[in-house]
């Protein structure tokens, strides 16, 4: 498979740091070089800088990051030591939160530990009503003692009453405090949206990750000597390292969204734009629903903690190719979320793994065969995982076989519930959607969901290891301007939403255009959070004829609409976009004759069957493999299994039908 690119004079490298495996594609002269290297958790940067030197030769090359870092340091609680300045007596809005209740049937249930300490929250005087008017001016003595009272911080957030009405006192109060040199997450800049607990959540959960993430992007900018460094952002589009380093809670699903946009580009080149995208990777399986395009959300939260950025709608389990499997106390059979990593792995990877993973059960089954792994240029070691895999066995009363197959058989049923959450319960019909499948393991699994799920078919790209990182690497660069404005759609509304919409517009363009991107290569696309009046949360809908598009909208999502009722907006959202490198795929050759088919065994179903293998560059347009087989690539395995087929299209898709 090769590429176009009639961007030649710079080459374009696309990092994706995962749990197992950190993801190099690097596009140089039209074609596409891929590199797997095992991650480095204690160091990430260590594998991205180590992989980057493998594949650039001091050539200029832009270089487009997805970082874990961010969510890394949330997800194991190693952030910042975090002051928030806020309005006395809302010191505790980020503890009280909201009533919803985390363990719905617990009858003592828990919430995660606020961020910020109790001595960590400052309140100064003053405030502001919700149309931004001024109740309480600010005290300028107590003002002039701020930079001693938060003297211990590490990083210090500010978020004041209705800033996104008026940004006035928090930018007063900013100016206090910056000379301090700490980094400073103000929410009249980073969030202008209504909803102090998710305002006041975000602009913590930013400033606790800043230090962490400008030490590694820092480190990152002077080891890879780029000529210029995109992060990858949790809504689908990329921005420069300036503003990630600024705003670094927009990199919290920075990974996973690269994934979706890679999956919507491969699949729009098949001919279908209405896929779930299913990126199973090392430690965690990442879906979405796509009807058309990404959908977006603001209700997300990581590790307990609301942030209401702009993300791609993305649902993880903890089920991935390192999950490991185990044996609970009253002796049922357990697939994560725990996982062996990148050290040591699983036990077939021969590094000391000591704990039978999801990966190990494919290599006692024979679906990743011992010498197909990375392209063959990494052995498995079979053997080494008989002991484990018989001590399960006798746990379960079974054989090993019957053992590895209960493994897959759990990862499939936690996958499979994945991904009815985002179609099924969503009032979506699967037999409507491709399931594209990615990510390290992905393929060996999507089959046999895609039959338990009733989906259309399932679509397997060129590279399926590697789609996230080639997501990042065709990712356009966006910026979004937003503020809420909670107006009613009566007859002075639209003047008065257009006035807004303009000053938005301006803004997301002055930005981009101060990061290097030129006026006349951006769009500008709007968008509108939307409600009936009386109701709590909205839907988001392209700005035009929005009162139309959210009564159907509504109907969609809940069943029902009422056009009876006053709709007023909430929200509105200017989004500006300059196009990413643009990248031509080359049609593969038609086939001519029958691919190399190679003689194995797989054990399926408790059953040994002879089946065919095939290497995937082997392949070309038009061929047809019948399972059971299965076709090897360095980043991935594809399994058919029995009673299934795989068409080659003229892009080098695998498209799986049963």
């Amino acid at each position: 498979m090769s590429v176009k690119s009639p961007e030649k004079s710079t080459s374009v490298l696309a990092v994706d740091t995962g749990g197992t495996f950190t993801d190099l594609l690097l596009l140089r002269d039209g074609k596409l070089t891929a590199l797997k290297v095992p991650s480095t958790p204690d160091d990430p940067a260590r594998a991205v800088l180590g992989g980057i030197r493998q594949l650039t030769d001091r050539e200029p090359y832009l270089l487009v990051h997805g970082s874990t870092v961010a969510t890394n340091a949330l997800l194991e609680g190693k952030g910042a030591r975090v002051v928030l300045v806020t309005n006395r007596g809302f010191e505790d809005v980020i503890e009280i939160g909201r009533q919803n209740r985390p363990q719905l049937y617990a009858l003592v249930g828990h919430r995660p530990e606020p961020l910020v300490a109790r001595g960590d929250r400052i309140g100064v005087a003053g405030r502001l009503g919700p149309r931004g008017e001024e109740i309480e001016p600010l005290d300028d003595s107590e003002l002039a003692e701020l930079p001693a009272r938060v003297r211990e911080a590490e990083s210090i957030a500010v978020c004041l009453l209705h800033s996104y009405a008026n940004a006035r006192h928090e930018l007063a109060v900013a100016n206090r405090l910056r000379d301090l040199g700490l980094p400073l997450s103000v929410s009249a800049q980073l969030l202008p949206e209504y909803r102090e607990f998710e305002r006041t959540s975000t602009t913590i959960v930013n400033a606790y990750v800043a230090p962490l993430v400008t030490r590694y992007l820092g480190r990152l900018a002077a080891g890879a000597r780029a000529t210029q460094v995109r992060i990858m952002g949790s809504n689908g589009g990329a921005f420069p390292i300036a503003r990630a380093i600024a705003e670094p809670v927009h990199t919290v699903l920075s990974g996973p969204a690269g994934g979706v946009v890679g999956a919507l580009d491969v699949a729009s080149r098949a001919g279908t734009r209405r896929i779930i995208s299913f990126d199973m990777g090392g430690t965690s399986t990442d879906v979405s629903l796509c009807p058309g395009q990404p959908l977006h959300t603001e209700e997300f939260g990581i590790a307990g903690h609301p942030v209401a950025v702009p993300v791609i709608d993305i649902h993880t389990v903890g089920a991935g190719g390192g999950s490991i499997a185990r044996l609970d106390p009253g002796g049922a059979l357990r697939v994560g979320p725990q996982s062996a990593g990148a050290d040591p792995g699983p036990i077939s990877y021969g590094r000391a793994g000591r704990e039978l993973t999801v990966t190990d059960a494919h290599v006692w089954l024979g679906r990743i065969p011992v010498d197909g792994f990375l392209g063959g240029t990494v052995p498995l070691d079979r053997a080494a995982i008989r002991e484990s895999m018989e001590e399960l066995a006798r746990g379960l009363g079974s054989t090993p076989i019957e053992a590895a197959e209960g493994i897959l058989a759990v990862a499939n049923t936690a996958m499979e519930g994945a991904l009815r959450v985002i179609s099924v319960e969503r009032g979506y019909d699967p037999a409507d959607f491709t399931i594209v499948a990615f990510g390290g393991a992905a393929a060996l699994h999507v089959a046999e969901l895609a039959l338990r799920l009733g989906a259309a078919g399932a679509l397997v790209p060129p590279h399926p290891g590697l789609l996230s990182a080639y997501g990042m690497l065709a990712a356009d660069v966006m910026r979004e301007a937003s503020r809420t404005v909670l107006i009613t759609a009566t007859d002075s509304g639209p003047q008065a939403i257009e006035e807004i919409f303009r000053e938005l517009d301006e803004t997301a363009v002055k930005t981009m255009v101060s990061e290097g991107c030129e006026r006349e290569e951006l769009t500008l696309h709007r968008w509108m959070d939307a409600r009936y009046r009386g109701q709590s949360f909205q839907l988001r809908v392209p700005a035009d004829d929005w009162i139309r598009r959210f009564h159907e909208a509504h109907r969609e999502r809940y069943g029902y609409a009422r056009p009876e009722r006053a709709v007023e907006a909430v929200t509105l959202r200017s989004v500006a976009v300059a196009r990413g490198p643009r990248i031509h795929w080359e049609p593969l050759t038609p086939a001519g004759r029958a691919p190399p088919l190679e003689a194995t065994q797989v054990w399926h179903e408790n059953q040994r069957l002879d089946a065919v293998r095939v290497w995937r560059n082997q392949l070309r347009a038009g061929h047809t493999i019948a399972g059971p087989a299965l076709i090897l690539e360095y980043s991935a395995t594809t399994w058919i299994p029995p009673g299934w087929k795989a068409d080659v299209d003229r892009w080098g898709n695998l498209l799986l039908s049963g």
